[in-house]
């Protein structure tokens, strides 16, 4: 599962999830991507899903790039705990989307298997995204 290896700080707060992506919005190392079109976290066991569903797709061909990294903790607290007495400790791991971000790309296969593993992978996401090629990028 992915989650970094040491943090500056153990509990994060929860931040606002506004504006459009403006890094990690253009398809740079495939060919096709998979770009989210609304905001949201994914947690750590979502991106895993996804890439287990891309790779069983392609048949071990081609690569998959995975573009986003869940660095964000997320508390919780035990259940039936009375409210106060502080923070919840970390349970999972989250990274923050924001419209327009590509998640993944694949390169090394062709339209039809991109697009069939995608569609497989975005069922596996909290979130809407769509299928994008790096042709429609430079437009």
């Amino acid at each position: 599962m992915l989650m970094p290896k040491r943090v500056k700080f153990r509990k994060a707060q929860r931040g606002r999830t506004r504006g459009k992506a403006t890094r990690g919005n253009t398809v740079a190392f495939g060919d096709y991507g998979l770009k989210a079109i609304e905001p949201g976290w994914i947690t750590q066991r979502q991106i895993e899903a996804s890439r287990v569903a891309l790779t069983r797709m392609m048949k071990r061909e081609g690569k998959v790039w995975i573009r986003i990294f869940p660095d964000k903790p997320v508390t919780k607290k035990p259940a039936e705990t009375r409210m106060g007495s502080g923070k919840g400790a970390p349970e999972f791991w989250v990274a923050v989307i924001k419209p327009g971000r590509v998640l993944f790309e694949l390169g090394g296969v062709t339209k039809e298997v991109a697009a069939e593993a995608f569609r497989l992978a975005m069922h596996k996401l909290p979130l809407r995204t769509k299928f994008v090629t790096r042709v429609d990028m430079e437009d």
